[in-house]
């Protein structure tokens, strides 16, 4: 294999994971060192296809079929049969192929990523939690479960309690976003809970965040909550700096759902985030952490 075209490959896989918005950075200086090509690997091919299937400008259709091109060039690349090294996507397989095959990563991992992209082009209702639930199973699942991999882990305690702080974290961004993607035509809060609390959506179409929608996302705040504190066995259940990162990235995804408790009734025009001021607070309850409460 061409190290120079691996080391640019992964360098390549970096640099997108550094320029994107998230919540929280991705490959971060928490984490270490070995971790940080493989986890930018994963988050570059992730990246591209979620973008391809949730942003882009082509009918759906055309997406489908981009992300059955985008499975068929993983399946190539962890059989060692895609290095090419001319454009960005060839980077990010020559990347990618070669931590599925170095640290034997599932690849039904990233084939539940694409399953669930898929969805996006087509879905934008879910009837129940069990829709909601089996959803995060393949979108933001895997993502623990690779990183639990790449840190060598394979332990299903781990397994489930990374599971429960994925689902948290997807179902906080689901409503963090709540008045963007209300405005792009999605809705994640189940129809079960809508019509349980007597919310409508022709009040979110004529811009009103009522009383029934603020209970029906207070609702989704507070099972979101118990995901949080399921999830918790997976930050101590680890050691070194992926301990540090996770309990960071657990107290961010919980900081981030109380302000959207908090202001549940401008969630429609207001989206609450996490600013840079916050990362000093996080790492310092980080280090105390016993002594945090979700």
């Amino acid at each position: 294999m061409d190290v120079a075209a691996l080391d640019r490959a992964y360098a390549t896989c970096e640099a997108m994971a550094r320029s994107h918005y998230e919540n929280f950075p991705v490959a971060s200086r928490l984490l270490p060192r070995a971790m940080r090509p493989h986890v930018a690997a994963v988050y570059a091919f992730a990246r591209v296809a979620d973008d391809v299937a949730d942003e882009g400008a082509m009918p759906p259709r055309e997406r489908q079929a981009y992300l059955a091109q985008w499975q068929d060039r993983l399946h190539r690349a962890a059989a060692n049969g895609d290095n090419g090294a001319a454009t960005r996507d060839d980077l990010i397989f020559l990347a990618l192929g070669h931590s599925i095959r170095t640290l034997d990563l599932p690849v039904s991992l990233f084939d539940d990523l694409l399953s669930a992209f898929g969805q996006d082009t087509m879905t934008n209702r879910y009837p129940s939690w069990s829709d909601v639930l089996d959803y995060c199973r393949r979108s933001a699942n895997p993502i623990g479960r690779l990183v639990l991999r790449i840190a060598g882990y394979r332990d299903d305690s781990l397994d489930r309690s990374s599971d429960a702080l994925c689902t948290a974290l997807q179902l906080t961004n689901f409503w963090q976003d709540f008045g963007p993607d209300w405005r792009a035509g999605r809705l994640y809060v189940p129809r079960e809970v809508v019509e349980r609390c007597g919310a409508l959506e022709t009040d979110l179409a004529a811009g009103r965040l009522t009383p029934a929608w603020a209970t029906a996302i207070g609702q989704a705040v507070a099972f979101t909550r118990s995901l949080f504190e399921r999830g918790r066995l997976v930050c101590d259940g680890v050691r070194g700096r992926l301990r540090l990162e996770l309990r960071v990235t657990w107290l961010g995804g919980v900081r981030v759902l109380e302000r959207v408790e908090r202001r549940r009734a401008e969630i429609l025009d207001y989206r609450p985030a996490l600013a840079a001021t916050d990362l000093p607070i996080l790492l310092w309850q980080a280090l105390r952490w016993t002594r945090v409460r979700a």
